[in-house]
């Protein structure tokens, strides 16, 4: 399964948390992320993270166009509550894209969870019948 992994600045350590966390998962995925985040994401926990530009760069929006082309199985963005960027529009266009792909998408950690032990079971195969 593709996984992608974008994190808010606030969030980037809860996302390497979880990544340590979950690594023995994880590792048996094809994993993507923006660049901060997959950097900061492998130098914790070895993982082989396929890193695309920063998000201010256009890092969400190369992830966007890989979901838009059916290459992503899986979006964790961990987003800030707390400091919402009403000019940043990609978080919009990513949970839209994902809702139109019927990606499963958590945007925290209680519902990364619930996914990641919903991949490890193998629950979220029924994907394969979408494409």
């Amino acid at each position: 399964m593709n996984i992608a992994l974008i994190a808010h600045d606030a969030k980037k350590e809860l996302m390497v948390q979880f990544c340590i966390a979950y690594c023995g998962i994880l590792s048996r995925h094809d994993l993507c992320s923006t660049a901060t985040t997959g950097k900061m994401v492998s130098e914790a926990t070895g993982l082989s993270i396929q890193r695309f530009l920063s998000g201010p760069q256009g890092g969400g929006q190369q992830i966007a166009a890989r979901i838009g082309y059916d290459e992503i199985d899986m979006l964790l963005l961990f987003r800030d509550p707390l400091n919402p960027d009403p000019e940043n529009n990609d978080d919009l266009s990513l949970l839209r894209l994902c809702d139109m792909h019927h990606i499963p998408v958590a945007t925290n950690l209680a519902t990364a969870e619930m996914l990641i032990h919903s991949l490890e079971r193998g629950d979220l195969d029924w994907r394969d019948n979408l494409r």
